[in-house]
């Protein structure tokens, strides 16, 4: 293992609250930066201490909306104006994920599209976690270290020590998902396949497999409305499922999705903190990635083998 070299961490506006858990895991300051707005929503970026020569890792999630995606890009321009050795953007949320491929004529590739202008922003490298669709770290032509919440949710599951667990998918897009949590636990999975009638609108939900009398855990990596989650949970209970749970990546939660939750037949829904989570719902825990991020950060500071420093 070599030795590590001087590194600082900087963080965006609203993902300061996870830089600052992972600075305290790594047992160092948050480094001092400065984002001043002017009065008609421009913004720019000062780092207020010196980074030559250091290697820099900067956290932000790209979240909606687009400044903090614009944040981001004007602290690595100003990171690479400013002499930094290496620039690591840190992306526990990639936004834009979800457009990947042309699902239709006509349409942008957006998540290509950001992965570009990260590149010529200047990054060398990604850490990101639960990419939409793994072939998006192709998208980008520097090295991306791609993490998996399911480390610290399985943990989570676990704990319940539920019996008659079942693992369940929302939709047939997930199962390669689902199957991992399936196979880390030891229990059945259950598919679901759902028919949209638009873009965020569900129509119709169909079980595949069998839930009378168990305790099912939905996965999925992003809750936006939550009208796929809420469905598919509505739909167990009245197929017999003793209770009903999910767990997700990444806290979206676009209105009415609060709502919908809460008056949902879900017990609770757990995600991690790779998105800061400010509406009130009873049913809504995050558990964070702070300690997982903070432990990749060492490694790529120490150059060391980042997938053999987890159980993946």
């Amino acid at each position: 293992m070599s030795e590590p070299r001087a590194f600082k961490v900087f963080s965006g506006t609203k993902s300061r609250y996870l830089a600052e858990r992972i600075c305290q895991q790594l047992g160092c300051p948050l480094g001092n930066m400065i984002i001043t707005h002017f009065a008609d929503g421009e913004f720019a970026v000062s780092f207020e201490e010196s980074i030559r020569g250091k290697d820099v890792f900067l956290v932000q999630s790209t979240f909606p909306n687009s400044d903090n995606l614009m944040e981001l890009l004007l602290m690595i321009d100003a990171a690479k104006r400013a002499s930094a050795r290496s620039i690591v953007a840190v992306c526990p949320y990639f936004g834009w994920a979800r457009q990947d491929r042309k699902d239709k004529p006509r349409v942008s590739i957006g998540a290509k599209l950001v992965a570009d202008m990260l590149g010529v922003a200047g990054i060398n490298r990604l850490i990101t976690m639960d990419l939409h669709a793994d072939q998006i770290q192709g998208f980008f032509d520097v090295p991306v270290d791609h993490l998996y919440g399911s480390l610290v949710l399985i943990e989570y599951i676990r704990s319940l020590e539920l019996s008659d667990l079942v693992i369940a998918t929302p939709d047939v897009g997930g199962s390669k998902r689902a199957a991992l949590y399936s196979k880390r636990l030891g229990v059945p999975l259950v598919l679901c396949n759902k028919v949209r009638e638009r873009a965020n609108v569900v129509s119709s939900i169909q079980i595949i497999g069998d839930v009378t009398g168990k305790n099912v855990v939905l996965v999925d990596d992003i809750v936006d409305t939550a009208g796929t989650m809420v469905k598919a949970a509505d739909e167990m209970i009245k197929a017999g499922a003793k209770s009903v749970r999910a767990v997700a990546s990444h806290c979206v939660m676009s209105d009415p999705a609060s709502d919908r939750v809460q008056q949902s037949s879900l017990e609770e829904i757990v995600f991690t903190d790779s998105i800061p989570y400010s509406q009130k719902c009873a049913k809504v825990k995050q558990l964070s990635v702070a300690e997982m991020f903070a432990r990749a950060i060492r490694c790529v500071e120490a150059n060391s083998s980042v997938s053999e420093a987890f159980d993946f």
